[in-house]
């Protein structure tokens, strides 16, 4: 049996931080589709922001989340944060399918209110053992509560 040296296990303990949040990706991608139709057909506040501009700021904080998850585990944190990070990519996995597949724009923002919760508990939690960890998600955090307020707006405009 070979085994992998130890100076190689945490850069390959990356790929499933990377595969996690690559999923979250794939399926916002999937269930967004047709997002251009459905956001320029919504009444957006004034500080809603062109759609183009999604993609660029989705993919730069992807990659911050899964190196988040990546720092923490390789400081040898609490198990219950990384079950924090799990929910908290799953919260943002569904966020997508209900606002663009489903147009449940109600849910939605109760989802990314939800999302914002465990983003800030998952970063309090990293703190502890990796403060890069927990600052690698202050961007997400912050990109995040936008998109609720523009989440919130939309609910209401519509």
């Amino acid at each position: 049996m070979t085994t992998i040296p130890g100076r190689l296990r945490a850069p390959l303990a990356f790929l499933p931080f990377l595969a996690a949040v690559a999923v979250v990706a794939v399926v916002g991608g999937l269930a967004a589709a047709d997002a251009r139709s459905v956001y320029s057909g919504l009444e957006l506040p004034s500080f809603a922001p062109p759609a183009w501009l999604f993609g660029p700021v989705w993919t730069v904080l992807y990659l911050a989340i899964a190196v988040s998850g990546w720092l923490y585990w390789k400081s040898g944190g609490e198990r219950r944060a990384l079950l924090w990070y799990a929910g908290q990519l799953v919260l943002n996995a569904a966020w997508t399918p209900l606002f663009f597949a489903a147009s449940a724009y109600g849910l939605a923002l109760v989802d990314i209110v939800l999302l914002d919760v465990a983003i800030v508990v998952t970063a309090l939690y990293f703190r502890r053992s990796s403060r890069v960890s927990a600052a690698l998600l202050v961007p997400y955090l912050a990109w995040t509560l936008y998109a609720t307020a523009l989440t919130a707006a939309i609910v209401v405009l519509n």
